[in-house]
């Protein structure tokens, strides 16, 4: 575990985010911002702040050993953040969110489409208080079409957007069926997108002056990084299918047995799989006219599986992965997330972190993996603890003395 890195003005030094978000594909484009040097005000509901700090167990544990109320899932996605619980249902409340987007540059929100319109918190609405606001509004199918107005979560995303068709085991081989990713992937990319489309935003506003309204949809992205799957279908005509491990456009790419469990080859070229061959003592297989090329080992893919396969369980997964690397053949491990931060490469790269907490002291997080040589990610703010930087905040941003936020508090405006 690395400690973070000593703090250097970020990229994002001079942009201010607020954020409306919850749960995940907002909140990540928010970290990503966070991480990368901005200001991000993270407004939470009082009383229960955003849904995923109770998505728990596992919960961080306080130096007794006793759970606090932040769950692993919070965790995840609220790093670099300061926690303001306003409850804007309140005309006092919308006031202050009001006033605060008017010295933000960006806002991200994943409300259901036209939700925050009631409060006066639309994009319409606030960009009439602050042009140059970037408004990023995340949806499940976004602010258009016959879907816009329904409720979008990851996994019915990637049912609908085609991800679940061609993940899993083929139907009549055992444990058929559509699977879904094992994380919420959509979520994530829909926060990078998030990510991306702001900071193009803020480049764009450089030359206008003026901001914009960002509309991201689960669904778009789902569709959109269906990448060559979605382009096998319109240029072949033919609808893909699971197919387990193994990759539709090359082969031999997909888990193999050995003698101790699996291991992966990802052979991308004639080159490398001549040199699998080779290592494999089966120089003959380059030569064959079915597997010379990738071309005809696509055709011929189910020969060559079960001959590839008949060697492989000869030897220990660390055994073949020493021999192919000699040979420069793209293998590796399917490894447990614990052997993840176990592994030498993940621990040289710094991928674990440690920061500390209020309740619990020294905690684990997960790094981001964005390298800049000038201005490098930092790490200044573990995730808040709900309403943690509420006056703080206030009183910097918007001038409020500890009788006015008392005020507020004692009305039920403030957490």
């Amino acid at each position: 575990m690395t400690s973070p890195a000593a703090l250097q003005p970020g990229a994002l030094q001079h942009v201010k985010v607020l954020d409306l978000s919850r749960v995940l594909a907002g909140p990540w484009a928010g970290q990503t911002l966070g991480d990368l040097g901005a200001e991000v005000i993270k407004v939470e509901r009082p009383g229960s702040g955003d849904d995923t700090r109770a998505w728990g167990p596992p919960y961080v544990t306080d130096p007794a050993g006793q759970p606090t109320g932040e769950s692993a899932y919070y965790m995840c996605t609220n790093r670099n953040k300061q926690s303001v619980t306003i409850d804007f249902t309140r005309p006092e409340g919308q006031e202050l969110v009001r006033r605060l987007a008017q010295q933000c540059d960006v806002l991200v929100e994943n409300f259901k489409t036209g939700g925050l319109a009631q409060y006066g918190l639309d994009y319409a609405s606030l960009s009439a208080l602050n042009p140059r606001l970037v408004y990023c509004s995340i949806t499940g199918f976004g602010q258009s079409g016959p879907y816009a107005h329904r409720a979008g979560y990851d996994f019915l995303i990637q049912g609908m957007g085609g991800l679940m068709s061609v993940t899993g085991r083929p139907d009549g081989e055992d444990g058929g069926g559509p699977m879904k990713v094992g994380v919420a992937l959509t979520d994530i990319l829909t926060g990078l997108y998030a990510s991306t489309a702001i900071l193009a935003a803020l480049q764009a506003r450089e030359h206008t002056g003026r901001g914009q309204h960002i509309d991201l949809a689960l669904l778009d992205v789902g569709v959109a990084c269906l990448a060559n799957q979605g382009m096998n279908y319109l240029y072949g005509g033919k609808v893909p299918q699971r197919m387990g491990n193994a990759h539709p456009n090359t082969v031999p790419y997909q888990d193999f047995p050995t003698a101790d469990g699996h291991m992966i080859l990802a052979v991308g070229n004639d080159g490398q799989f001549a040199r699998l061959c080779h290592a494999a003592g089966q120089p003959g297989w380059a030569q064959d006219a079915r597997f010379a090329t990738n071309a005809a080992r696509v055709a011929h893919r189910h020969e060559l599986v079960a001959l590839i396969r008949g060697v492989t369980v000869g030897k220990p997964t660390r055994d073949w992965i020493a021999l192919l690397e000699q040979h420069g053949v793209p293998c590796g491990p399917i490894n447990t997330v614990r052997d993840v931060f176990d592994d030498p490469q993940v621990k040289a790269r710094g991928m674990q972190i440690a920061m500390q907490h209020p309740q619990a002291g020294s905690v684990p997080l997960v790094a981001s993996p964005l390298r800049l040589s000038d201005t490098p990610v930092s790490y200044r703010h573990t995730p808040p603890q709900l309403g943690q930087h509420t006056d703080a905040v206030l009183a910097r941003h918007l001038g409020l003395a500890p009788e006015a936020l008392q005020t507020y508090r004692d009305n039920g405006v403030l957490g």
